[in-house]
């Protein structure tokens, strides 16, 4: 519950307000200030004067929207006006910020003259890449909009009338499908003949319910033919049936009620009068016209949709804005058309009958979300919206003619669209990529676990590798079947069943013999033990790598893996790398997981492992030895042992960027090694962090995740012969993705 002080404290706590303008360039010196301003603004300016459409490449305007109202009709609020309207705007900007990184300026004007609003706006047109109409009320907000799309050459959308639309049609599509029933055959019934009412009805028509089918309903009753009190042009355009009717008769045998009006209008007898399953998206914020608790009292067949987080099924308009005009922005579209918003709808639709990750399940509450009744649409923080929804959007600009910058490659700019989800999707991309160029064969011991079946999904739907799961067949297509995951392409192997039990059995009796494992041993272990089968898989040359771990603790898994599997020729050690992906800044730490006090000789394997790994993600290593001490400013053995580390590495790989002992803000900040330590060979910022144990490493690598804003990618297994990898314990389906696309990579190389 949100309380009237907590949210008046929100906004005036601090700065005041919820959003701030920050310079996207540094202005520190006096020439950054005169490449800011004058004298060197003035040559941009006279690019643009030249050529116009270079003011998307020199100024912030192709990322930038006007979130524009006059607050006549705010939220649940009504006519509050335009200054009292403001929070809602900001908190507007917020969301199209936080859900698809575009800037926002709020602009509200103080009038209801729709001709005013149009004026205004459309001298707007040269600071803004799109215009977002918000909170104008009916009808003149269809007029504000009509005029405003002839009149301007940037997209225009009026969010109250199309964002609701679009969810809900997304919604409608799923809930049809699920009960059963054909578009073009179903009733509609809206409660509600506003913004929201009319905008739904007219795209719920041009994704296939017949006209003659639906029906508005607003405050007087049936929007009828020849009606004459509280009509408008955009009523008359849906005008049905010939005579004056309440909702609750028109109601009757409805199959779809779709209500943008106002609380408690619906009672349970109308529900009842209803068409067999029949689908109710009562969306009026923040009580809808009838309480779900309500509508399932009386029916168990249907479906509900609401506007409120805490019921099945939110129709989010957060879910639609933010991405639209991603897509549009990004293809620089002169409008939002009919095929775009389509496009939109159609996008979220498909994307609620895919595998919903991990992140989103832990932000609701850590229950499974699936396909059916009470997930129709997609959650509004799943990140995926935005790669789905955008790409969509920009495609069907690009179909129809309006996209003034085209897009050739799709599969690159939905990349782009992930790289703004987080630096870590970016690199993580690159490594997916790479591997599915040449895709290998992974192992999975814990094939029976929910997690390793998902990702398994999701690798072989994008060719990243080829899984073998281990466990007994029945009982895994069982568990894949009630997880709606296709196996059908997936090798399973039963550990205790196979053909190769046998011949596994006595190579591992031949290379622990001399560790006093006898046949019979080797044998039993193999079957009580299947990371070590899968260990063996991977040595035999029957899996090209191997990924484990979900279900226990790290000494655990990789102690069977060892045991089959040698270490690197060229290297006598095992070291465990985290990559800590911050907002601009990509660092590996090393060693975070396997060695607790490592020699000289020790640390200095495990920094040139850790700077051959910065390589596979396209990373120039840059290694930093870390110690408490600078360059000798301490003698000490543990600073002493560090600084041995690195004359080896040096000697033994002199291509190598190197030095230390330092200190770890030595390492990170440029200007101290350049000012007091301008002898060093570290030129830049380091990005390689080599500790000096594992207590060390360990530490730093957790801080960094938990409290420095870090994405931590790993552990990345080094320095074995092969292409093992543990995963964390509990981790999640996205983990073992990534971890599998690393593992892959890694058996690229062997």
């Amino acid at each position: 519950m949100i309380r009237k002080d907590d949210a008046l404290n929100y906004h005036s706590q601090g700065r005041k307000g919820k959003i701030e303008v920050i310079s996207s360039k540094p202005c520190i010196t006096q020439r950054d200030l005169g490449m800011a301003y004058t004298p060197g603004v003035a040559e941009p300016c006279r690019e643009i004067e030249k050529n116009p459409d270079t003011a998307y490449d020199y100024t912030a305007k192709g990322n930038l929207v006007a979130v524009v109202s006059n607050g006549t009709a705010v939220l649940g609020l009504g006519n509050i006006g335009a200054l009292a309207g403001k929070p809602v705007m900001e908190g507007k900007g917020v969301l199209f910020k936080r859900f698809a990184d575009i800037d926002v300026y709020d602009i509200e004007l103080d009038t209801e003259d729709p001709d005013e609003i149009v004026k205004t706006v459309k001298l707007l047109e040269p600071t803004f890449g799109g215009i977002n109409l918000e909170d104008i009320k009916a009808p003149e907000c269809f007029y504000v909009e009509e005029k405003l799309k002839e009149l301007m050459n940037i997209p225009v959308f009026h969010d109250d009338q199309h964002g609701t639309a679009i969810i809900s049609a997304a919604a409608l599509l799923n809930a049809l499908e699920l009960q059963n029933k054909k578009i073009d055959q179903v009733k509609v019934v809206f409660s509600g003949a506003g913004a929201a009412g009319i905008a739904c009805a007219e795209l719920y028509v041009k994704l296939g319910v017949k006209k003659e089918n639906l029906y508005l309903v607003d405050s007087k009753g049936l929007v009828y033919k020849g009606r004459k009190e509280g009509m408008n042009p955009y009523k008359e355009r849906l005008a049905n049936g010939d005579e004056a009717l309440p909702l609750g008769e028109v109601m009757k045998g409805c199959d779809v009620f779709a209500g943008v009006s106002v609380a408690n209008l619906v009672t349970k007898d109308m529900v009842k009068s209803m068409a067999d399953k029949p689908v109710i998206m009562a969306m009026a914020n923040p009580d809808p016209e009838i309480t779900y608790e309500d509508a399932i009292s009386v029916r168990d067949d249907l479906i509900m949709a609401t506007g409120r987080s805490d019921y099945p099924n939110q129709v989010n308009n957060v879910l639609g804005f933010p991405f639209i005009f991603r897509g549009a922005l990004d293809v620089r579209a002169k409008v939002i058309n009919d095929e775009m918003k389509i496009a939109a709808v159609k996008s979220l639709a498909q994307l609620a009958k895919e595998d919903v990750p991990d992140s989103v399940i832990k932000a609701y509450g850590d229950k499974p979300i699936r396909f059916g009744k009470e997930y129709i649409i997609p959650k509004p923080f799943d990140s995926r919206v935005l790669i789905w929804e955008a790409s969509a959007v920009a495609k069907a600009a690009v179909d129809t003619g309006v996209a003034r910058q085209p897009i050739d490659d799709f599969d690159a700019y939905r990349e782009h669209l992930e790289g703004l989800l987080g630096k870590s999707r970016e690199i993580m991309r690159l490594v997916i990529n790479k591997a599915k160029k040449e895709p290998k064969k992974i192992v999975y011991p814990e094939g029976w676990e929910p997690k390793i079946m998902r990702a398994c999904q999701i690798i072989t739907d994008e060719q990243i590798g080829h899984p073998i799961l281990l466990g007994t067949k029945e009982f895994i297509n069982e568990q894949g079947k009630a997880l709606n995951v296709d196996l059908s392409d997936t090798e399973i192997i039963d550990p205790d069943k196979s053909d190769k039990l046998e011949k596994y059995a006595k190579e591992f009796h031949r290379i622990r013999a001399r560790k006093g494992m006898t046949y019979s041993e080797a044998k039993i272990q193999l079957k009580g033990n299947w990371r070590l089968f899968g260990a063996m898989m991977v040595r035999m040359g029957d899996a090209d790598g191997m990924i484990a771990g979900v279900n226990y603790n790290y000494p655990d898994t990789i102690r069977p893996a060892l045991q089959a599997i040698p270490y690197k020729e060229d290297s006598g050690v095992i070291a465990g790398l985290y990559m800590m992906v911050f907002k601009n800044d990509v660092f590996f730490f090393a060693d975070t997981t396997v060695n607790i006090e490592p020699t000289a000789e020790q640390l200095a394997e495990i920094a040139i492992l850790a700077a051959d790994e910065a390589k596979n993600f396209n990373v120039i290593p840059r290694i930093a030895m870390l110690s408490f001490s600078n360059f000798g400013s301490v003698r000490h053995p543990l600073s002493n042992k560090v600084a041995e580390a690195t004359k080896i590495v040096k000697k033994k790989r002199p291509d190598l960027e190197i030095d230390g002992e330092m200190q770890a803000d030595t390492a990170v900040i440029p200007e101290i090694l350049a000012g007091t330590y301008d002898f060093s060979d570290l030129k830049g910022m380091a990005n390689v962090l080599i500790f000096p144990n594992l207590e060390s490493g360990n530490i730093a690598y957790k801080l960094m995740h938990r409290l420095g804003g870090a994405e931590a990618i790993g552990p990345i297994l080094m320095g074995v012969s092969k292409s093992i990898h543990v995963l964390q314990r509990n981790c999640e389906v996205n983990d073992i993705v990534n971890m599998t696309a690393i593992a892959v990579l890694d058996a690229q190389k062997n």
